[in-house]
């Protein structure tokens, strides 16, 4: 049972991450003139670029490829993106951690919840986009919250591994960076796992994102519902994971205000 002066603790830091999330989001903005709307040019570009060079190019066309492609994309983006920036995130908040007390763990939050906030975001316009090319919504749009979950525990697992040992080991954010690079061509953004011969989709499928976007897929595109018992076991490693990830950083709490001066 929580103590009155613990949930004030509780209450006051989850007030430092909505505000910091906040003030975050704005600076962003602020920092361009097009504001939250380079939040949508941004990944188009990106994933014209693609497009351009797998579809056009190689001529790797083939029906719906497009939205195809957008789903890969964004939900690929979502995870580097906080992976990219929730690793440094503890490093980062070195001044703050020498003149305040925080608990470690919520510098990969607000990180993540950033991210995540512009990736509902660019989700919602994705969602419209598939709406009107004529993609139903049907039953299967009800696992759409899991799934967006599972992903959500898989991307903190793994972010807060990496803010919880790049403190001591700041080279290996370049190690992770080459990395995404090879896992990101993959994990089926730019092929379905049918492309893949059977005896070899044993190991495609070791890669938790490619079960995530092929759930998406399955959901947004071809209105069925996704594979349970992957996903499940995705969902469930990643908690064991995730809770391990909090233990590691609380057992450093003392330890990166001197690691990071």
């Amino acid at each position: 049972m929580l103590t009155q002066n613990q949930l004030k603790h509780y209450h006051s830091y989850l007030e430092l991450i909505l505000y910091k999330t906040y003030a975050d989001l704005r600076a962003e903005t602020e920092r361009t003139y097009l504001g939250f709307l380079w939040w949508v040019f941004e990944p188009i570009m990106y994933m014209f670029v693609f497009y351009l060079v797998f579809a056009v190019f190689m001529g790797h066309q083939k029906d719906n490829f497009v939205p195809f492609l957008l789903i890969g994309l964004t939900v690929w983006q979502w995870m580097q993106s906080c992976l990219s920036h929730g690793s440094e995130s503890i490093l980062g908040y070195r001044a703050l951690m020498q003149s305040v007390h925080l608990p470690k763990v919520i510098f990969p939050i607000i990180l993540i919840l950033t991210d995540s906030t512009k990736f509902l975001f660019i989700f919602s316009i994705l969602l419209v986009y598939l709406w009107v090319s004529g993609f139903e919504i049907g039953l299967p749009y009800l696992a759409l919250p899991l799934v967006l979950g599972i992903e959500l525990i898989f991307i903190m697992a793994i972010t807060f591994f990496l803010a919880a040992i790049v403190p001591f080991l700041p080279d290996i954010r370049f190690v992770v960076e080459k990395v995404l690079q090879a896992v990101f061509f993959a994990s089926g953004i730019f092929f379905s796992a049918e492309s893949i011969p059977e005896q070899y989709q044993i190991y495609y499928y070791l890669n938790p994102m490619a079960t995530l976007i092929e759930s998406f897929r399955d959901i947004l595109m071809y209105n069925q519902w996704p594979q349970w018992d992957m996903l499940l076991l995705i969902g469930l490693i990643s908690c064991i994971a995730l809770f391990l990830s909090i233990r590691l950083i609380a057992h450093f709490e003392y330890t990166y205000p001197k690691v990071t001066m």
